[in-house]
């Protein structure tokens, strides 16, 4: 199924990999967030457990090896063109998840990628949910239980 114009929602999976107060981070390299720091991640497979998709996805993206310790969020990423139709539709599982081994390195549908310390966030360009979702992991981390479901609608023209 394509990405593009989809016939139906992706599933899709990320992961908030905390470090010693840092957090993994990658800069996108495919619309339609091209260029954009987020939390690594990818699509589902079929037959594939969100678990083993986020642990896969994770190692092909940034090259870390993780264990999935909790559902953080769940998210609609809904992306309209400029006349209005559905561009790109996921619906997106966040997973606070940590480190067990691996090397930080950018794969090549990433542009970059970057452990970034949870004090110096406001340096990038992150969307206001992926703030919310990495600042949720730290709430679970602190034994906090907060909402984990949010939609989110982008209307905005594409290349």
């Amino acid at each position: 199924m394509s990405r593009d114009y989809p016939e139906r929602p992706i599933i899709g999976v990320a992961a908030v990999v905390i470090e010693n107060d840092r957090v993994a981070l990658v800069r996108r390299g495919r619309p339609p967030a091209y260029g954009e720091w987020s939390l690594p991640g990818g699509a589902v497979e079929l037959g594939e457990t969100l678990e083993k998709a986020v642990v896969r996805e994770v190692g092909e993206e940034i090259g870390l090896e993780i264990e999935v310790l909790e559902l953080v969020a769940v998210l609609d990423r809904i992306f309209l063109d400029k006349d209005g139709h559905v561009q790109f539709h996921y619906v997106l599982l966040d997973f606070l998840c940590r480190k067990t081994g691996g090397k930080l390195l950018a794969s090549s549908d990433a542009i970059s990628c970057a452990q970034i310390p949870f004090s110096a966030l406001d340096r990038y360009k992150l969307t206001k949910e992926t703030r919310e979702v990495i600042n949720r992991a730290y709430q679970r981390l602190e034994g906090d239980s907060p909402t984990i479901y949010k939609t989110q609608i982008i209307s905005r023209i594409l290349p």
